[in-house]
């Protein structure tokens, strides 16, 4: 919804930063650590990056507009992971630590110039107006002086 996003911002670009990161980290280390296999974290990356770009193509298909599904951009942060872990092999906490820094700081920042690249949600609204609203939202003519000489 245009609207909400409009109002909820960076609210939201807050959240799914963190969530995001979390997703990205947690999963990447915990396998990371259990299989000593380094270069998880890009494949999982390059996993969500294709899962989205396909959810992406789904919502288009049912005739939202392109910019409705931003993709995260994952994979520099991702990459950046695999690197620390590369680094720091021989003490697992540091990895934790210094790959989870690394990925909290970077993903929100390329997930920035990301969203400066989509286009105005309020402009958005105005073009693909939705063909109902539901009840709670239809608007109500104003009473405004109705019992003015009563």
């Amino acid at each position: 919804d245009y609207i909400f996003y409009t109002d909820w911002a960076w609210t939201s670009f807050v959240v799914l930063s963190i969530s995001q990161s979390t997703m990205l980290v947690v999963g990447a280390i915990y396998y990371m650590l259990f299989t000593g296999v380094p270069g998880t974290a890009t494949y999982y990356a390059t996993i969500m990056t294709i899962y989205t770009w396909v959810a992406k193509g789904a919502w288009f298909a049912l005739g939202y507009p392109y910019d409705f599904v931003v993709v995260p951009v994952w994979i520099p942060s991702a990459m950046l992971l695999d690197l620390a872990y590369w680094a720091t092999r021989r003490n697992k906490h540091a990895a934790i630590l210094i790959g989870g820094v690394l990925v909290g700081m970077s993903l929100p920042l390329f997930n920035m110039i990301n969203l400066l690249l989509v286009a105005d949600p309020l402009e958005m609204a105005f073009k693909y107006p939705r063909p109902t609203l539901p009840p709670y939202m239809t608007p109500i003519e104003p009473q405004v002086g109705k019992f003015y000489n009563s």
